[in-house]
Order: structure tokens, then sequence, then C-alpha cells
């Protein structure tokens, strides 16, 4: 605010000094019979003064609005943009809020953001092949959910999905991080290897593209993401920096469903298997692909020049977990849409349906 201040009071001054006193006009200082009437020396100084004040004055506000330069110690002052209220670089809770718990072993703390569609897309998969039910209640991080006492028990990151595993009562377990929860999941459900295989060496080339996925998609929403749909100002730099990294993620997706590089091919990610690798990366990279993530990106980043990645996208929409999964902790779009809180697989059938 103070930068735009001084910004606004160069422009006035530039403003003002078009009101002092005028010096003599170029048609004045022709040649004429009568004796010539040099400038007055006064008003001449004020105006070239004046001028080069509102000259200086502008470039040093372009230069603090443009230029930052780190100070020794870095003190927090709140942020702008859509989430900036929220944050804050302490841990911890900052208000008391009571977990809801329900019926099932598996309880679910999450909402319908990339990240938090994995977990729901696993639990809905396992729901399908093994009949696991479980409960899932929206964290709304919009309004500060995740820094309850209760959720900061369950993931002290304060970041979303969380679950817990009441199998057993007396020795919950707690599990956080999106990656986290898909491997204990399949390890502990997925009996026949559908989703992490149990051959060693498949196994391996699953779990490299799951924590690929932990290790770009920052790269894509906190950094493309941020700047380029969430920032309060746009940087060309920075939009720059992070679109070209995030098209260089996705030419490595399409060169790895093509085949290449000593990956085998789709047609996903791991080959013929559909496997978490797939549920890590297409809330992400899927969804982004079809145009349903920040905006106009589809078209800012020329998408459609990644034909696996499409092809791969839609095949992924199209299974009935995954449609399921986006709509389980959903608190926005149409009704048909949202599933605030889960309870089994029979709560589908109660959601109003599509037009």
């Amino acid at each position: 605010m103070r930068n735009f201040l001084i910004l606004a009071f160069c422009f006035r001054l530039g403003a003002a000094s078009s009101l002092l006193p005028k010096g003599p006009s170029r048609s004045q200082l022709r040649p004429t019979n009568r004796a010539r009437q040099p400038m007055e020396k006064p008003k001449c100084l004020a105006i070239g003064a004046a001028a080069f004040g509102a000259g200086l004055l502008s470039s040093f506000a372009i230069k603090r609005l443009f230029k930052y330069k780190p100070p020794k110690v870095w003190k927090f002052t709140p942020q702008g943009g859509k989430f900036g209220h929220l944050n804050k670089p302490t841990a911890g809770p900052q208000q008391e809020m009571k977990l809801p718990k329900g019926e099932h072993d598996l309880q679910l703390y999450s909402l319908a953001t990339p990240n938090g569609v994995k977990a729901n897309i696993m639990l809905e998969e396992l729901c399908d092949k093994y009949g696991i039910e479980y409960d899932a209640y929206t964290i709304n991080i919009g309004e500060g959910d995740q820094f309850g006492s209760g959720f900061v028990g369950v993931n002290p990151n304060s970041k979303i999905p969380a679950l817990v595993d009441y199998s057993d009562e007396k020795k919950p377990i707690r599990v956080f991080e999106s990656g986290s929860i898909l491997v204990y999941l399949a390890d502990k459900f997925d009996e026949d290897g559908a989703f992490l295989p149990k051959d060693p060496a498949k196994r391996t080339e699953v779990l490299n593209w799951v924590f690929w996925q932990v290790g770009s998609a920052p790269y894509l929403g906190g950094g493309f993401g941020h700047f380029y749909n969430y920032a309060p100002i746009k940087i060309k730099y920075a939009i720059d920096r992070f679109s070209m990294e995030t098209k260089r993620q996705m030419d490595v997706l399409e060169r790895a469903l093509a085949g290449k590089d000593g990956s085998p091919g789709g047609p996903y990610l791991c080959g013929k298997q559909y496997t978490i690798a797939d549920m890590m990366i297409w809330p992400w990279y899927g969804v982004l692909a079809q145009g349903k993530l920040y905006g106009d990106a589809k078209n800012f980043l020329e998408l459609e020049k990644y034909p696996n990645v499409q092809a791969w996208a839609k095949l992924i929409s199209a299974r009935e977990a995954v449609m399921r999964g986006r709509k389980v902790t959903r608190v926005w779009g149409e009704d048909w849409e949202q599933m605030k809180e889960r309870h089994s697989k029979a709560d589908f059938d109660k959601l109003p349906s599509k037009p």
C-alpha cells in the first residue's frame, strides 16, 4: 500500500507542476521588432525543478514497486489474495474444534480439492472391489477448519486429506499426506494387488510415479495455479517460470504414456494396470488437461497438444469410482455434484439427478 501511495504522490506532483506560473510561449519567443522579452529566471527554475523532481520520484516509486530487496530479517505481514488471510508462519491449532466420528473404522477428513480427491477415489475403488466402507467429513480450508484442534491432532501440518483408522479402538492410526494414505490403504486392503502390485519391480514403478506427483505438483498448484489464477497481482516472471515447468511436466507424462524413456506405455501410467499412480496424478494433471482447473489454463498452456495425456485423462474420468470420488466432500458447484458428508455408497443415490 505504501508503494502505491508513493506512486500516486509522484503523479500528483507532476500534475502540480503544470499549475506553476508559465514561461513565455514559443510564439512569444520569436524575434519581433520590439525588444526580446527573456523568460523570468525564477519561473524557469521552478518549472525545471518540478519536472526533475516528479521524474526522480516516479522512477524511485517504480523501482520500489517492481524491485524487492529482502531485508536481513524477514517479518510477517498478512498476505493478500483469496487465501492469504489464513496463512501464518506458525503451526498448531488456532481454535478448539472436535472432529466428528461415524460408525465405520475409516474416518476421512478432507475437501474435494485435487489433493483431497486422491483419497476419495482410492476409498471408492476399494468400496467397489472389496466392499470397504468409510465415513467422510468436510474440512473447509477456506474457513480455517484445518486449524481446529481435532484436525491438527490428526495432521500436525494442517493440510487435507487426513485419515484415522479405528480398526483398533485402543490404538487408532492416523494417516496424513495423500501419498501415505493411498499406500496405507493399498497395503492393508488391496489383497489382490489390483491397485498396488505385489511384484517388487511393478510395485516400485508405481511408487516412482506416486512420489513423482508428490514432488512435482507443488510447481503446478502452488506455482502455476497460484500466480496464474489466485495471486492478487500478475507477475510475468512467476507465470512464465511456472508455465514452463508445468508444460515440461505434462511432456513427462505424455512421453511416459507413449512408452518412451523406459516407461511401459499406456493406457495407464504404469502400463496396462490402473494403479494408485493414476489416482495420485489424475486429480491434478488429468483435470487440468480437461480444462477443469485454474480457469482458462487449458488454452493458455495449449494442453490439447498432449494427446496421450488427453486420452488417459478421459479414460480415468469415466470410472464410476472416480466420478463418485469427485463428489465426496465437495461443497461447490451444482447440487448433484456435492456431498458434504459420506457414510455409505447408498448416499450417492440420495443426490439430485444430473440434468
